[in-house]
């Protein structure tokens, strides 16, 4: 695993279609078992919330793409904790209060949506994280982000 285990949110999003790009939003709840109240993607088993880190969506931007927070789907932009080399079962925590479990990191494209459209291939594919919540709060851009040692995910 990487070295930067420690981070900060740089921005929250949301959605209420899926297959588009998120909007930035002040503020998140996320909910035990469920993700992000008023998300498009809430209620799925094991993709409750995506993160992204900021220094992975700039491999996309040197190649001229104009993404912005949420452009790739992402409910959280990271800056500063190396998210693509967690391991499966990591535990993140947010803030004071949240707590979600890395479920996957990347994701099968199903077929292409808007997203894809938009910006062609999409590094949210190979470098996403993809969690569980398993402690819910609320969640803004400042907030700072940790993974905790594996086997500390329950």
């Amino acid at each position: 695993m990487g070295n930067k285990r420690r981070g900060k949110i740089l921005a929250v999003c949301t959605s209420s279609t899926r297959g588009v790009a998120k909007t930035p939003v002040e503020e998140i709840e996320i909910v035990v078992g469920y993700g992000i109240r008023g998300d498009a993607h809430a209620g799925h088993p094991t993709r409750q919330v995506s993160l992204l880190a900021d220094e992975s969506a700039e491999v996309m931007r040197q190649r001229e793409v104009e993404i912005g927070p949420g452009a790739l789907g992402e409910n959280v932009v990271t800056q500063g904790i190396v998210l693509k080399d967690l391991p499966t079962d990591c535990m993140l925590r947010i803030g004071k209060d949240v707590a979600l479990v890395v479920s996957e990191v990347g994701k099968q494209q199903q077929e292409p949506n808007a997203i894809q459209a938009a910006v062609g291939d999409s590094i949210m594919l190979t470098e996403g994280v993809f969690c569980r919540v398993i402690e819910g709060g609320r969640v803004r851009p400042g907030d700072r982000i940790e993974a905790a040692p594996a086997g500390n995910s329950d």
